[in-house]
């Protein structure tokens, strides 16, 4: 069909992020035998309010990869051509897969966070997107303060460069210019903004939240600190993300999974045991 693409998948993670190859409707960008990425969102409408303006990520009619519609534990998949992404030649299939997705909507936490190079950042969680993101703030000259409640994930957190690491209980040693929580927790969001200087930001970077405490307007939000959520991505946020990542040789940590064993890839992913990103390979 005009303006698709069936691309043969070679790897994919748990949320449906695939790479692979063009084998059918090749375009001018994306030649047939190039190496693509198909992300999360697979297509917009093009035409609602949030379209029209430059917020693609808001559309109200999104088309999501392997959710809205077939894609994920497959051989071959059907994307559209103006969604897939070519991918970084100098990274394999098993380290570009993780980009797609914990990395593409990492950086875009930290464009929502507003970060600007040689700020303070706050990572609250030290999971899949967090461990890509501290790879940004390196080369964007930023300290990274990382608190998170698995004892492996602060020992990562440690081994990639963070400037200070602690549990989720302990408080930074400086206040933060931005924030970004990476966990499910009401409460984390509320250390995360414990943690801001005046005028600071916390992005929430979680497609829902237990619960967030009442809080303490004048100490924790007063003095024009924010609190904003993250939702999906754009295309420029995937495009932008992987001209990084070539540049500054960014390779995921993962681990691989059988498709075999996909269930235990979610489990991994529920329970927390592993560090980085879980990659299934067909």
């Amino acid at each position: 069909m005009e303006g698709e693409l069936p691309a043969r998948r070679e790897h994919l993670i748990p949320g449906h992020q695939i790479v692979g190859d063009v084998v059918e409707g090749a375009t001018a960008e994306l030649a047939t035998g190039a190496r693509v990425g198909v992300s999360w969102i697979g297509g917009i409408d093009g035409t609602c309010w949030y379209c029209r303006r430059s917020m693609e990520n808001l559309c109200d009619a999104p088309v999501f990869t392997g959710y809205t519609v077939d894609g994920g534990y497959a051989e071959y998949a059907l994307a559209r051509a103006d969604f897939g992404f070519p991918l970084p030649a100098g990274l394999d299939d098993l380290h570009a897969a993780p980009l797609l997705c914990a990395g593409i909507i990492g950086f875009r936490s930290l464009r929502v966070a507003g970060v600007e190079p040689g700020e303070r950042v706050g990572l609250f969680g030290f999971g899949a997107s967090a461990h890509l993101a501290i790879e940004v703030l390196h080369a964007w000259n930023c300290g990274v303060y990382v608190s998170t409640r698995g004892a492996s994930h602060r020992q990562l957190a440690k081994s990639l460069g963070a400037t200070w690491v602690g549990t989720e209980t302990e408080r930074p040693p400086v206040e933060l210019d931005r924030a970004i929580t990476f966990a499910p927790s009401g409460d984390v969001v509320i250390a995360a903004l414990a943690s801001l200087r005046k005028g600071g930001i916390v992005a929430i970077n979680a497609i829902h939240l237990d619960h967030i405490p009442q809080f303490d307007y004048d100490h924790l939000l007063w003095g024009e600190r924010q609190i904003r959520s993250v939702t999906n991505m754009t295309r420029a946020d995937a495009r932008d993300f992987l001209k990084i990542a070539a540049e500054i040789n960014l390779h995921p940590k993962s681990t691989q999974f059988p498709l075999s064993q996909a269930n235990e890839a979610l489990l991994a992913i529920k329970n927390d045991s592993i560090d980085g990103a879980a990659v299934i390979v067909p």
